[in-house]
């Protein structure tokens, strides 16, 4: 027997903004900064003990932040877990085109 299909809402492109949380747009900056963190780790094939002493935390540490819990992680500070992995991290501020608020984007 075939049922309705349930009902679907189509997602903002931020999961965090979708469920409400505050701070949604530095949320979605930090989990794509995390996952910039796994992908060089994977490229490398570093272990999480390696990568550990590498950005100067512990392995459980780097642990919980591959698996989300990255929120006691200030932006600042996965910038320089990048830093610490051979990437350069610049920073570019300039006027928004065509709209009242700007926005923030990461690019590999």
């Amino acid at each position: 027997m075939r049922g309705k299909l349930p009902k679907h809402e189509v997602g903002s492109g931020n999961v965090f903004a979708d469920v409400g949380l505050p701070d949604a747009e530095l949320h979605l900056l930090k989990a794509e900064i995390v996952n910039r963190i796994d992908d060089i780790l994977k490229e490398r094939r570093l272990t999480q003990a390696a990568a550990a002493r590498i950005m100067g935390i512990s392995q459980p540490d780097v642990s919980k932040m591959l698996r989300g819990l990255f929120r006691g992680f200030s932006l600042e500070r996965l910038l320089v877990f990048l830093a610490a992995l051979g990437q350069d991290v610049t920073i570019e501020v300039r006027r928004a085109a065509r709209r009242k608020a700007g926005s923030i984007t990461i690019a590999a």
